[in-house]
């Protein structure tokens, strides 16, 4: 697939196993933030074997460890954007990692329910 960034790129990986990589995605929301990428590919987290599944999660627990060693943020937002109408716009699964600082945003409650701005505070 040559048309896909993530399955004809050339990045060094930050994290790997045998089942996913890791990048640093290239557009962060904030510093470290990463990318989990199974290295089949497949269009989205429904489309994952179980077995991909575990290799991303423990890609997940590594990036945290390193993450926290490296930027020491103060929280985490991890996130699949499945389907156009979810903000996917790459057509390979990947997980973002996106380290959280203290002061980054002015009203952090609400989280990823950010993603529709009127649902943020409740």
């Amino acid at each position: 697939m040559t048309c896909c960034p993530f399955c004809s790129s050339l990045l060094e990986p930050v994290l790997e196993n045998s089942w996913a990589w890791a990048i640093y995605d290239r557009h962060p929301v904030s510093p470290g933030h990463l990318l989990i990428i199974p290295k089949a590919h497949k269009l989205d987290y429904f489309h994952l074997s179980q077995v991909e599944r575990l290799a991303i999660e423990e890609l997940l627990i590594a990036a945290k460890a390193m993450l926290d060693h490296k930027f020491k943020p103060a929280g985490y937002n991890i996130g699949w954007n499945c389907g156009a109408a979810a903000g996917q716009t790459i057509f390979h699964c990947h997980c973002h990692v996106i380290p959280r600082y203290q002061g980054d945003t002015r009203h952090p409650k609400g989280g990823v329910r950010g993603v529709i701005p009127e649902k943020m505070a409740y």
